[in-house]
């Protein structure tokens, strides 16, 4: 699994803590984080975003949709048939190239 990290860093928050901390609250899982998968610069008209995509794995817990409509589990080949962000393109890129069949 792979995820952003929307870090507190005026709380002196890691990236890999808010990981864990925004898991924990959002979806009601523990995970393990491990090393970076990407960062990624996107500029949209009104806002520059930095995403910082960690690998993780559940270590604990069911995911529950404690602040979101839906969850999907989806393969690279599905990808297209979904709607995502354009600071997403070049992860959802990385990982139809990297994780392919």
């Amino acid at each position: 699994m792979c995820l952003p990290s929307t870090a507190d860093e005026d709380e002196g928050e890691t990236k890999q803590e808010a990981l864990i901390r925004e898991c924990r609250e959002e979806l009601g899982i523990t995970i393990s984080v491990g090393d970076v998968f990407m960062d990624v610069v996107h500029e949209y008209p009104d806002i520059t975003v930095h995403l910082t995509l960690f690998h993780a794995k559940i270590t604990d817990g069911t995911i529950q949709l404690l602040e979101h409509n839906a969850v999907a589990w989806i393969t690279p080949d599905e990808i297209p048939h979904y709607a995502f962000c354009p600071a997403d393109k070049e992860i959802n890129e990385r990982i139809a190239t990297e994780y392919k069949k």
